[in-house]
């Protein structure tokens, strides 16, 4: 337990919806102990009801900020300066942002400077700028309806690997972090390609429908795979490289 990564979510409740809450903190978890969770809001608005039912079930601590002028967004400023005093206190190994505003974006990147990974989790409407800025981005809408147990015992269909194979981008990152970190024999261990994407966008498998880079690997049906290691690694080759 001590070995595990301490994760802060700070929560904008101003922007984000509360339906995905317990999927971000479930997916959290993945990557270590979510022990701070602080939803910043103005609590005496109605418009935190479905917030408030939220805030005891998944310990999450509320913290209120007051809107003093009409118009102007005093939970940004408050939650920014959360951020900052939890990275001076360096108790924390993650950052995770839950929120649909790109003026969280020079945040993540002050944090990234200091070395943090920032995950960030927002709506479809999220700006472009702050997603490309956190270390992974989730859109939370892909949380509530991904289907695990599907993925795991069908075979993908022709319509998913056909939907998968026309977004050039995903199709374009997976190729090119398959040949940056594959051998002579053109093979790259799955483990390192996952690293080399996530390293150089804010990836996630999730976003497609899939909660394991393996799953999603297997339904764009780009690659050879095979599992080397007693069955415990996926070694992936892109179908166009010959045998050598």
């Amino acid at each position: 337990m001590q070995d595990r990564k301490k994760i802060a979510l700070l929560i904008d409740c101003d922007n984000v919806s509360h339906m995905a809450i317990e999927s971000v903190i479930e997916e959290l978890s993945r990557h270590g102990m979510v022990n701070v969770r602080h939803a910043h809001g103005d609590w005496n608005s109605q418009r935190l009801t479905g917030w408030r039912e939220k805030l005891h079930p998944n310990a999450i601590r509320p913290m209120q900020q007051f809107a003093y002028t009409s118009g102007k967004n005093a939970t940004d400023s408050a939650m920014i300066i959360d951020a900052m005093d939890l990275l001076y206190s360096k108790s924390i190994d993650i950052f995770a942002l839950m929120t649909s505003d790109s003026d969280f974006t020079p945040l993540v990147m002050r944090l990234l400077e200091s070395g943090f990974p920032v995950y960030g989790f927002g709506d479809k409407k999220t700006p472009k700028p702050f997603v490309d800025s956190c270390s992974t981005f989730i859109y939370t809408n892909s949380l509530t309806h991904i289907e695990e147990s599907t993925h795991n015992t069908q075979q993908p269909t022709a319509t998913c690997k056909s939907k998968l194979r026309q977004d050039t981008n995903l199709v374009r990152l997976l190729r090119n972090a398959v040949e940056q970190t594959s051998g002579d024999d053109d093979w790259a261990n799955l483990s390192r390609v996952g690293k080399y994407a996530s390293n150089n966008s804010s990836f996630s498998p999730v976003n497609y429908g899939y909660k394991k880079l393996g799953d999603l690997i297997k339904a764009t049906d780009l690659f050879k795979i095979t599992m080397r290691n007693d069955g415990s690694s996926m070694y992936i080759k892109d179908k166009r490289k010959k045998e050598n």
